[in-house]
């Protein structure tokens, strides 16, 4: 018996394909499948153009055999089938595809897909098997042959007998190493479990004898093993079905069965398109974020199908950052597929699902802003940063795109508000929208800085996230209203009495401050009378891009630069403070210094920053008190 070589280029694919191309083993059994099933569909095709052909879909099938005894799987199809010449062929070459030969010579572009065309992957066979027998019978033939091959070192094909049209593969599995457990591919469990994950849509039944208990006839406690036939896979895939046709029950249970996650989704988006490219796809808003959702072990992503066969378990194409926290899966019969199902080819096809995808995303969540504005808040409270990190990140690029779903608490709502909805409250003579950083909502209410803008009745937004301050620096304006912090030196408000009055106050006491930025020298950058507080005695406000909040987060970083905001010290001039100020001035330097030190430290303290030496702030505290 004549043993025939593989082509030279051929031995070094399967080399290359069998250590590096396939990332689990498991694969083999789905690639093997998906060619079983692509055997019965070109008999399906067949019969569509053939008259004396009948397809009665009950009668086609797929079985997998496992004999541990032998240590043999194998898989039997009710397919086409192939000659002496198409074993030749198909097998002889590696990486050359029947389907794809079939799908030409017969024009078939719509309708029925054939997914079996991607060449390589019957050989990854060769990852479990040291023997892989294949034995088929053509449709309308008479004869049967078998191939069969060890490896790269070539392949025989001879005459054999089978009664039935269609192919058996026999896989002799290897003997387990110390680095693979190769018996896992003769246990059900295992096989089971393989088949659910990659193959639950093919569709024809995937038969598989199944080991049952049952009680022994005329006893009440011995129970006996026995074996049944049964349908693994489910064949019907939830997306391929009419909407109309599902309950939201329906779209829960199959987030469970997915393992999408332990909650329920906040909402559902069952997507069918058919046009330039085709696809279905089922995404879902989650109602939590997941544990690990902001660390490195968190993958992004959606499932990926070609014709109901898993290619991905993460596609992160299909989803901009922004909207990674959206599980889900898509399926399409367009995807250009390179080598094995493993590999994807960034084309067009799948550039533009992602942009579809992520354009519906968009729609779903304004829809649920719009129209269930308590879902929309829930779903905000989990993945709210998020959106604000997307605002961030790429300079802004997709700034444009979400600023409308961002939400911040507001001072007189007293909830969450969208920026439209506080631009749309905007008095005429409001030049800016008003913000205030802080740790909680209670802690930024009680802000010496906000006082004045509230007095005047402007609506100020509470900015509690570490990235809330850097994404509205990175968004700038919104509807031509720029952002503006109440701790900014220039809060754009008109001359009044009051401001003309404070100029005056501060010449009057130039010298004063002078000394007192001296004291402070390093610390800030000047000291000035405040336009901005009522009661309180000092704050601190800043010039410059960078904001007191931004110094806090940037400098609590692993890289942390040292990087500081311009600080001012602003001091109330209708404060008591202030009289003692001045009167230490004439009167006590040193009392001066003294207070100077505790109203910077006072600020600080007041804007949650750290104090540099805490043990001179309570010697200068109890200084004053005695």
């Amino acid at each position: 018996m004549e043993t025939k070589q593989f082509k030279a280029e051929s031995k070094r694919l399967l080399d290359m394909m069998i250590n590096s191309i396939y990332t689990h083993r498991e694969i083999f059994l789905r690639e093997l499948i998906s060619n079983a099933s692509d055997a019965i569909d070109k008999i399906y095709y067949k019969a569509l153009t053939d008259d004396s052909l009948s397809f009665d879909k009950d009668n086609y099938y797929i079985k997998i055999i496992a004999d541990k005894e032998n240590r043999t799987l194998r898989l039997i199809d009710t397919g086409i089938g192939m000659t002496k010449e198409e074993l030749e062929n198909n097998l002889g070459t590696i990486a050359k595809s029947g389907s794809l030969a079939f799908k030409s010579e017969n024009e078939l572009k719509d309708g029925y897909d054939i997914i079996g065309q991607f060449g390589v992957g019957f050989y990854s066979a060769f990852m479990v098997a040291d023997v892989v027998t294949v034995i088929s019978k053509a449709l309308g033939s008479n004869e049967a042959y078998k191939w069969e091959s060890q490896g790269a070192e070539g392949y025989t094909i001879v005459p054999c007998e089978k009664e039935t049209v269609g192919t058996d593969i026999i896989l002799k599995i290897k003997d387990n190493s110390e680095e693979e457990n190769y018996d896992e591919y003769l246990e059900e469990y295992r096989l089971k479990a393989i088949i659910k994950k990659y193959s639950d849509f093919i569709r024809y039944p995937i038969k598989m004898d199944v080991s049952k208990s049952r009680l022994k006839e005329g006893s009440e406690t011995e129970y006996e093993d026995y074996q049944v036939e049964e349908a693994i896979n489910s064949m019907v895939p939830i997306w391929r079905k009419n909407k109309n046709e599902l309950t939201a029950e329906d779209y829960e249970n199959f987030y469970a069965e997915k393992r999408y996650g332990f909650d329920k989704p906040l909402k559902h988006i069952h997507i069918s398109v058919d046009g330039a490219v085709r696809y279905n796809a089922i995404l879902y808003i989650p109602e939590n974020m997941p544990f690990d959702y902001y660390s490195a072990e968190y993958e992004k992503g959606l499932e990926l199908y070609s014709s109901g066969v898993l290619i991905m378990n993460k596609c992160a194409d299909l989803l901009p950052d922004y909207f990674s926290f959206v599980k889900g899966m898509v399926d399409s019969e367009d995807l250009s597929l390179n080598i094995s199902r493993e590999l994807l080819q960034h084309d067009r096809q799948l550039k533009l699902i992602a942009k579809n995808i992520n354009k519906k995303i968009k729609s779903e969540l304004v829809s649920l802003l719009k129209n269930e504005r308590e879902k929309y808040e829930q779903f905000y409270q989990a993945f709210g940063r998020q959106l604000k990190y997307g605002v961030y990140s790429e300079f802004g690029a997709h700034k444009e795109e979400l600023q409308d779903l961002l939400m911040f608490h507001s001072s007189k709502e007293k909830k969450l508000v969208t920026l439209d909805e506080y631009v749309s409250r905007m008095p005429e003579d409001q030049k800016y929208i008003f913000y205030a950083t802080g740790g909680t909502n209670e802690r930024i209410e009680k802000l010496p800085q906000t006082e004045l803008v509230a007095d005047k009745g402007y609506e100020i937004l509470y900015f509690t996230d570490e990235i809330d301050e850097f994404a509205i620096r990175m968004l700038m304006s919104y509807k031509d209203k720029e952002f503006k912090s109440v701790s900014s030196g220039d809060l754009g408000f008109e001359a009044d009495e009051k401001s003309q009055d404070s100029a005056g106050e501060e010449q009057d006491n130039k010298e004063l401050f002078e000394y007192m930025k001296e004291t402070l020298a390093g610390k800030v950058k000047d000291v000035r009378i405040s336009k901005r507080l009522k009661s309180h005695p000092v704050c601190l406000s800043t010039d410059g891009e960078v904001s007191i909040e931004m110094e806090k987060i940037l400098n609590a970083m692993p890289n942390n630069q040292g990087i500081k905001a311009e600080k001012v010290l602003e001091i109330n001039a209708n404060h008591e403070v202030f009289a003692a100020l001045k009167e230490s001035f004439t009167g006590d330097k040193d009392k001066l210094t003294l207070y100077t030190h505790l109203l910077y430290n006072q600020a600080l303290l007041i804007e949650g920053l750290p104090i540099e030496d805490p043990v001179e702030f309570t010697n200068n505290i109890c200084k004053i008190m005695v």
